[in-house]
């Protein structure tokens, strides 16, 4: 899914396994092309961490805390797995409060903090983004996933 404002490259919502391909083609996604790399309930993109996907593009990630993907992420065995965790802060993606997501298949119900996470990133509104918590879903006492955006 793509989204963006007349004047803007547009961002990319990657959902589940769709965010493993997102991560094989990110280095192809430079600012100029997208502005914006969305990972919802990912098992991993394929990368170690956000850097490591080699792309111009910021990296945005949510995962909703009753989410079942947590459970098959950052798993390698003889080279099967998708990767590190796009939402542990080691990865370095820019985590957003999935509040209210509920699941694995609500990131985009209506009055989700997720969804408004999502319109707020693809229309550059970043400053009303919310940040997940450092145990990750709800808004709170997580890194600030809005540092360095001007």
């Amino acid at each position: 899914t793509t989204a963006a404002t007349a004047d803007a490259p547009p961002a990319v919502f990657c959902h589940s396994y769709g965010s493993v391909v997102c991560g094989l083609a990110a280095s192809a996604m430079d600012r100029a092309r997208v502005s914006d790399l969305v990972v919802l309930g990912s098992p991993g993109m394929r990368a170690d961490s956000a850097e490591g996907l080699g792309t111009g593009a910021r990296v945005w990630a949510a995962r909703d805390r009753t989410d079942w993907i947590r459970r098959v992420t950052g798993y390698d065995f003889l080279g099967l797995g998708h990767g590190d965790d796009p939402t542990d802060p080691s990865f370095g993606a820019r985590v957003v409060s999935s509040e209210s997501a509920q699941g694995h298949t609500g990131y985009f119900a209506p009055g989700t903090d997720s969804l408004r996470n999502f319109s707020r990133i693809a229309l550059g509104d970043f400053d009303a983004v919310r940040c997940a918590e450092a145990d990750g879903g709800g808004p709170g006492t997580g890194p600030d996933c809005r540092q360095g955006l001007g």
